[in-house]
């Protein structure tokens, strides 16, 4: 049988090695920190969303509170007393089921509400801008006529286009650099007094100018500049204007399109004088 002196010696050996074996451990755990910071803010939030919409509902009982209040700050979801992979896939569990329940709770508050919107699916096409305007062609006086749906391009130029057909009763659609532009902007601007004063469109800096033309081209069958516009019709470009003006017809054409809206005197006769 042992002596007393030699159990004393092996329970401090075996002594020794549990404090040794523990202080190896606790090494390795502090050179291994477990950062729980973002996990934890995680658990806290939809911990809290959840007492809340069981606040809401009436629910949740007062049996087990301080423990789940507990299990929220340190994001140990399952109690095992660490933050593991089980409270990863609780956690987005839990997130998935919050989700789900408010959708469903969105779905049943668009069901109950009155004059809610109609899906996407049931106005595409109907006057939405993702599939154009709706406009019709050709209409009479009953207001019948062929509907065709135009792009945004399309509708923006008509609406520039038309803005611009308000500026003045005579407008002159030129390019800067043209010289049959400039012919007709010398005889309708130097020549002749017309009042108001013709509004010029330079469609070569016009953000929107090459669109403009063709508009005009299928309105007025002039897709060349200059085109000069009265009251909304063409009366030709450079060659017309200098063909009426030679004529002495310009001012009576510009009258008969612009009635009152329009005055026009030829600036200087031949004799000099103002007529």
């Amino acid at each position: 049988m042992p002596s007393p002196r030699r159990i004393r010696l092996l329970f401090y050996v075996v002594l020794a090695g549990v404090v040794t074996m523990l202080f190896f451990t606790a090494q390795q755990r502090q050179s291994r920190p477990a950062d729980t910071r973002t996990l934890r803010d995680f658990y806290g939030k939809t911990m809290g969303a959840m007492d809340k919409a069981r606040g809401a509902s009436g629910g949740g009982g007062g049996g087990g509170g301080g423990q789940a209040v507990m299990d929220k700050a340190t994001g140990d979801v399952d109690g095992d007393g660490d933050i593991d992979e089980d409270d990863e896939r609780l956690a987005r569990e839990t997130s998935e089921r919050l989700r789900a329940a408010e959708q469903k709770a969105k779905e049943l508050a668009n069901a109950k509400g009155p004059n809610r919107p109609d899906p996407p699916r049931d106005v595409i096409g109907v006057g939405s801008s993702a599939e154009g305007q709706v406009k019709k062609v050709g209409a009479g006086a009953d207001g019948a006529g062929e509907e065709v749906v135009e792009s945004e391009e399309e509708h923006e130029v008509e609406v520039v286009l038309n803005g611009i057909l308000k500026k003045a009763p005579v407008i002159i659609f030129s390019k800067s650099y043209c010289p049959h532009s400039k012919r007709a902007k010398g005889i309708l601007l130097e020549k002749y007094v017309i009042d108001p004063p013709p509004f010029v469109v330079e469609l070569d800096t016009h953000p929107l100018g090459r669109q403009i033309q063709d508009r005009l081209g299928e309105t007025t069958g002039r897709s060349t500049v200059p085109n000069v516009m009265v009251s909304g019709k063409s009366i030709g470009g450079g060659d017309e204007i200098a063909a009426l003006d030679s004529q002495k017809a310009l001012a009576e054409t510009i009258r008969t399109y612009g009635g009152k809206a329009v005055g026009v005197t030829e600036r200087f006769a031949g004799n000099g004088r103002v007529i």
